[in-house]
């Protein structure tokens, strides 16, 4: 058991990083301590891309990040990819720590042109932002994220952000919608409060 489950995933993780750092000698790519690399492991930087990762960082089974010119991925400490998350990167992607993030998540910087009529979608381009996502946030299953998400922030499952996720938020659906708020007072969007703290009369 020692050896399936505690020395074996070390032994592969250990060779994965060294075939990522062999394969990719013109990128910045960057591993901290204690950082496992799953099966499945895949980055794709053909380019002078930047994939940079704090310490005791888990990606799990078939983790992908894409980044292509001179994108960066910065990836704060011990934060947790679970089964089949995708990065896509062309510009900046910052993650904070002990960010989570769920089964079949994608992070992405960029959303196609589809507006003009005389041509194809696919000949449009992008049109690209920076994503930060910071510290402590949580990020459910099957979510797609092309907006920012505050600290602590908690997306509710198969939720789309398109537009920023405040601190301390709760958000849902698809595009993604504030429902709660469980911070300190005085820091929720308009329409929200904690339903934790008082409001006695004096």
């Amino acid at each position: 058991m020692r050896i399936g489950y505690v020395h074996g995933p070390r032994l592969m993780s250990t060779l994965r990083k060294r075939w990522v750092l062999l394969r990719h000698p013109h990128a910045n790519v960057r591993f901290g301590r204690g950082v496992y690399l799953g099966p499945g492991f895949s980055l794709f930087i053909p380019h002078e891309g930047s994939f940079i990762v704090g310490d005791r960082v888990e990606f799990r089974r078939d983790f992908r990040a894409e980044v292509s010119g001179n994108g960066r991925i910065t990836i704060g400490s011990d934060c947790v990819f679970t089964y089949s998350v995708l990065i896509q990167c062309s510009t900046t992607i910052d993650i904070g720590n002990r960010c989570h993030f769920g089964q079949t998540t994608i992070l992405l910087d960029g959303q196609h042109r589809f507006r003009d009529l005389t041509r194809p979608m696919l000949e449009q381009g992008y049109d690209f932002s920076p994503l930060l996502i910071e510290d402590d946030a949580v990020i459910t299953t099957k979510c797609s994220v092309m907006a920012n998400v505050g600290t602590r922030a908690f997306v509710g499952a198969n939720a789309v952000v398109t537009k920023p996720v405040p601190p301390y938020t709760v958000a849902v659906g698809a595009p993604a919608r504030p429902i709660d708020y469980f911070g300190p007072p005085g820091g929720e969007s308009e329409g929200l409060r904690n339903p934790a703290i008082s409001h006695s009369p004096a």
